[in-house]
């Protein structure tokens, strides 16, 4: 582990200005990806800014038909929220089965959301609910957060501070999960409601992405029946040690059939 300068903020624009002013800062909420990759040399920050004294992001809310989660929320109290298992049932499912009880508590949402693994879970329940990623300086849609690999819509400086999830009328999430580590080698969101009928992709590509086709058989005939036929190309999508790009569209089919099944 390289020397590095350490910073505590209280606040979000201090963290911010921090930021700004370091050569190479870097943000830590849960650490659960930043703090090995120090570890193993493979991360150098001139400064680590630790996001966890500031308690305004740490917050659940349920208002005006939307599920506000602040970004410093560890995955075990989204689990764990009746305010969230109450509104959306299947984002709290999704929650409760991310990683391993370690990493669920002390993993944030607003850290895995800027961190955009292309296995996480969280990015599939923000694209299928067509929710709203806040910062410290504007809102950002789902739908133009993810841009690929590791790649994401922020700006260099921009801080999460909260994502706001629609209320949906239903909503289910299904994943065939890593036997080791957890995360998604396939898993979809399907959900319907104020932003529409939507079905998001996490673990199968390069980031996050919407299959439209089953979007559009769910849309006229909300059963898992209506998805029989429907294939996802496997072009373009991971192909690795744990499974082919071929495997991983054949999934795709598999877990949205359980996700609508889920949902009801």
């Amino acid at each position: 582990m390289y020397n590095f300068n350490y910073h505590r903020p209280s606040s979000v624009a201090d963290a911010a200005k921090l930021l700004s002013s370091a050569s190479e800062g870097k943000l830590l909420a849960g650490g659960q990806t930043l703090l090995p990759t120090i570890k193993q040399r493979l991360n150098k920050p001139s400064d680590l800014i630790d996001l966890g004294g500031i308690k305004d992001l740490n917050t659940v809310k349920v208002e005006g038909g939307k599920v506000v989660i602040g970004a410093l929320t560890r995955h075990a109290d989204v689990a764990g929220s009746d305010a969230v298992r109450k509104a959306i049932a299947a984002l709290a499912s999704l929650a409760g089965a991310i990683g391993d009880p370690a990493v669920r508590n002390r993993g944030t949402i607003g850290g895995s959301l800027a961190n955009s693994d292309p296995a996480a879970d969280y990015p599939a329940a923000v694209l299928g609910l067509g929710a709203t990623i806040h910062t410290n300086s504007r809102t950002i849609a789902a739908d133009d957060y993810f841009k690929g690999l590791f790649e994401t819509a922020l700006n260099p400086g921009e801080i999460i501070t909260a994502v706001s999830f629609p209320v949906p009328e239903k909503a289910g999430y299904a994943k065939f999960p890593n036997p080791a580590s957890r995360y998604a080698m396939v898993g979809v969101f399907v959900a319907k409601g104020p932003a529409g009928v939507r079905v998001a992709v996490t673990g199968a590509g390069a980031c996050a992405f919407r299959q439209k086709a089953m979007e559009a058989a769910l849309a006229k005939n909300w059963s898992a029946a209506a998805l029989d036929g429907i294939k996802t190309s496997a072009d373009e999508l991971n192909s690795d040690i744990h499974g082919s790009a071929e495997y991983r569209a054949h999934l795709i089919g598999v877990m949205a059939k359980r996700a609508v099944a889920a949902a009801g």
